[in-house]
């Protein structure tokens, strides 16, 4: 059996590509839109990919099934569970789609998948157990969980309400978790737990950097897990419903494509922004949306194209500033540091649903062109003023245990659905944690005419005579 573990560091994302080494047959599981990538892994360890499979519907990026379905020719493996509401619906009558209860099995090549409903963080959850029949096993080696059971955390079950807008299933859902969790009590210790996600992830808050690990360690030391199996009830809901973080804005989008079915990429391939130069810029400017890459958010906030957004590439977080604030169907500009970023942003992008990128510029010509440039003060946290007004973009749990006086918390991933709280006077000092995410967020707020300050460094400079 040959296995694999794909990585999409900036979205903590794994996909899994196993395949039969004897009848040359492969799976891959929970692929993101670009698959040139596992197509590749797969050419150069002399197997084809056939099959495909989904744990569930996916909330964080847009998935590659349908594309492998309609391009490739692969049978899709997908759930049948979770009700009317919660169905791959694009896969309908495809006569390449085969759809799975729990208890039903499935082969590619010699390696057998049984699928197991672990429903909770979505009702239609499935994960399946792998046993390498061709190698004369007689139990499951490896437990593909999806966003079920993670390195040291579980999957979330607030999403359907805190992202999807389904109200009142925030608590029902973590109790189904709950009774996913106990049911995993007699799966052998031995069993590989290979997620969907690793730290860095919005589908969880306590995410293990540690690619993967074994049912026996996950249940003694993943604390979230391990209440669910030794605590009550209405204890292990209290505590897996606290802390999650404000999802991005884009993730109910992903739930929607992702059941109706992600546009096919044209002609299977990337999208090629066209190089723009300084003279083009007046036109770009009024017609898309602009996304600044440098990672330097001194420099961004120092000099930038009018309407820019602070995207750095480094780090991971233009996914989830793109995500939150771009409209899906905007014309998108990037101004980079380098042109090696441009194929590196795009395929960030197009696995969130921005397949619109139409130019780029490198950013020292951009800058260059002064007409176009401006700017917005930043200072330091320990600077700012006792009579500001402050804006605080950290997570609604991190302001419950300290804030700045007179301060209103907006998530940053939350900004764009929630602009019309931001305060209105001028100007408005933003902050959170450290700086990052306040440097997106001020970015934003200054494309939309608004006069910011980006205060600049940790949460713990500011005065503590103005915090309670």
């Amino acid at each position: 059996m040959f296995l694999r573990q794909i990585t999409d560091s900036s979205l903590a994302q794994n996909a899994y590509l196993i395949g039969c080494q004897r009848t040359g047959e492969a799976i891959i599981v929970d692929p993101e839109r670009d698959l040139d990538r596992y197509l590749q892994v797969a050419d150069d360890n002399d197997l084809r990919i056939t099959g495909v499979a989904e744990t569930h519907i996916h909330a964080d990026y847009l998935s590659g099934a349908r594309e492998l379905v309609e391009r490739h020719g692969a049978v899709a493996y997908l759930s049948e569970e979770g009700g009317p509401d919660w169905q791959f619906e694009w896969a309908k009558g495809n006569p390449n789609a085969r759809f799975l209860k729990h208890g039903d099995v499935f082969r590619v090549g010699n390696i057998e998948f049984k699928a197991l409903l672990t429903p909770g963080h979505t009702p239609e959850h499935l994960s399946f157990l792998v046993t390498d029949i061709g190698g004369g096993a007689d139990e499951a080696v490896a437990f593909l969980t999806g966003d079920f059971i993670f390195v040291g955390d579980v999957g979330r079950p607030d999403l359907l309400e805190s992202a999807a807008g389904q109200a009142g299933v925030m608590e029902p859902s973590a109790r189904t978790l709950y009774a996913s969790l106990r049911a995993m009590a007699d799966l052998p210790e031995h069993l590989q737990i290979l997620p969907a996600h690793g730290a860095g992830s919005a589908c969880g808050k306590a995410l293990g950097a540690v690619p993967s690990s074994v049912m026996g360690y996950e249940r003694k030391f993943n604390a979230a897990f391990r209440e669910a199996l030794t605590s009550p009830e209405d204890q292990f809901v209290q505590h897996i419903l606290a802390g999650q973080p404000e999802p991005p804005l884009y993730f109910a989008r992903m739930k929607r494509d992702n059941k109706l079915g992600p546009a096919l990429l044209q002609d299977g391939k990337l999208p090629t922004p066209q190089r723009i130069t300084a003279d083009q810029l007046g036109e770009w400017i009024k017609k898309a949306a602009i996304l600044d890459l440098r990672a330097d958010r001194a420099a961004f906030a120092a000099g930038h194209l009018q309407g820019a957004l602070f995207t750095p590439l480094p780090g991971g977080k233009l996914p989830l500033a793109a995500g939150s604030y771009v409209d899906e169907d905007a014309s998108i500009l990037l101004v980079v540091e380098n042109e090696a970023h441009v194929e590196v942003a795009v395929r960030q992008l197009i696995r969130i649903g921005l397949d619109h990128i139409d130019g780029w510029i490198p950013a020292a010509e951009a800058l260059a062109a002064t007409s176009f440039i401006t700017s917005y003060p930043r200072i330091a946290a320990a600077d700012l003023p006792a009579d500001a007004t402050v804006l605080d973009v950290r997570g609604a749990d991190e302001f419950a245990s300290q804030h700045v006086n007179g301060a209103k918390n907006i998530a940053y991933t939350r900004l764009a659905a929630r602009f019309d709280e931001v305060p209105t006077a001028s100007p408005l000092h933003v902050h959170c944690a450290g700086g990052l995410r306040a440097a997106m967020s001020s970015a934003y707020l200054a494309s939309r005419g608004r006069e910011v300050v980006h205060v600049d460094g940790p949460f713990a400079e500011i005065p503590e005579s103005m915090k309670s």
